[in-house]
């Protein structure tokens, strides 16, 4: 693939890929589509302190211009990809029960946290985070705006149904279910079975339950 029908341009943005003013070139999607790919692919095989923009460009591709007319550095771009992932979210799990939304979250999380893409990237930016207060923000806001908003509605369905308190924390809620499975399958890099899985749900329902 070349980027070779888009128009040169010195020209930069700070963010993700705008919409161009008339006269101006013409960002192609599937140009962009495969920088993003690439980008996936890259923090999986370097992490992000060897990703540069050349390698990106390379594993898409295209030429270095290209990659160069959409983000003006590496930093924006992953945190442009950042944001956008989290901004697809995930459905609202509606069981009926607080158990069954538990355990349809922490299905869901297992999944993503096994994938070997993300289990490579998750890590790599967590630490590169401690070193990018920019970094570090994005990632805080991704996360919660992402993880928080399901789980605070998970919190107010089983207020509604009375399973809970209508003073139940969904900060804690959202401690009690990420905490555990991220430190077993991401920092332990060890397994989780179903039955494990079941354990944990009933073990944070309990908790959730006694806390109010």
């Amino acid at each position: 693939m070349t980027d070779s029908a888009e128009a040169a341009s010195p020209s930069t943005t700070t963010g993700g890929p705008r919409r161009a003013p008339a006269g101006a070139a013409v960002l192609r999607e599937d140009v962009t589509e495969a920088i993003r790919a690439a980008v996936f692919a890259e923090l999986a095989a370097v992490g992000y302190g060897r990703m540069s923009m050349e390698g990106i460009a390379r594993r898409a591709g295209v030429g270095k211009a290209a990659v160069y007319r959409r983000w003006r550095s590496k930093l924006p771009l992953v945190l442009d990809m950042v944001s956008d992932v989290a901004a697809r979210g995930l459905p609202v799990p509606d069981t009926g029960t607080l158990y069954g939304d538990v355990r349809a979250l922490l299905d869901v999380s297992a999944r993503a946290l096994r994938h070997p893409v993300a289990a490579q990237i998750i890590p790599d930016l967590l630490a590169e985070a401690a070193r990018s207060p920019e970094l570090a923000d994005t990632l805080r806001t991704a996360l919660r705006d992402a993880q928080g908003g399901i789980t605070v509605a998970v919190i107010r369905q089983a207020a509604a149904r009375g399973e809970l308190s209508p003073t139940a924390d969904p900060e804690l809620a959202l401690d009690l279910i990420a905490g555990p499975l991220y430190w077993r399958l991401a920092v332990m890099r060890a397994a989780c079975s179903r039955a494990q899985l079941d354990a944990l749900t009933s073990a944070v329902v309990a908790a959730l339950r006694a806390s109010v």
